[in-house]
């Protein structure tokens, strides 16, 4: 199995046990006298599998991320890097978007609201952020389709 595949069953899983988690609900209680739509105890039995599989799944990752090198780095470094790439890169986006708002002035007398960044080479910088993180992306993403598990 390629890494790629194991994070797409990781992924499933999640959807499924959100799912399951739903159903024990909706099946939790009935009228006196009614049976629920689906028996508690196999939407039970179900839903503790698919966390075991999760839990095999998320270690069998967590060791392959942490024992494949790339250039040097560890794909669980990478995968920190990204989703650093990523919160920095958002900052940067809505302070540029929060600096290049201009108030407009009926007369010359109204206060005047100033930018306090370079909107101008933070954008620069953001794009080149940008940039870096959709090469790592990419890298991650190829290596988790040739990576076996």
């Amino acid at each position: 199995m390629k890494l790629a595949e194991a994070l797409q069953e990781r992924a499933d899983l999640n959807r499924k046990i959100e799912q399951l988690k739903e159903r024990l609900m909706n099946n939790a209680l009935v009228q006196d006298g009614e049976k629920p739509a689906e028996d508690p105890a196999e939407l039970l039995k179900e839903l503790n599998g698919s966390f075991q599989r999760l839990n095999e799944l998320i270690a069998l990752i967590n060791l392959k991320n942490a024992a494949t090198v790339i250039d040097g780095k560890t794909l669980t470094e990478m995968i920190a890097e990204k989703d650093v790439l990523k919160e920095k890169i958002d900052a940067y986006r809505n302070l540029v978007s929060q600096a290049s708002q201009t108030a407009r002035r009926a007369r010359n007398t109204e206060i005047r609201i100033l930018s306090t960044v370079n909107v101008k080479k933070l954008q620069k910088e953001t794009d080149q952020l940008s940039a870096r993180l959709r090469k790592l992306d990419n890298l991650i993403q190829e290596t988790n389709w040739t990576t076996e598990i």
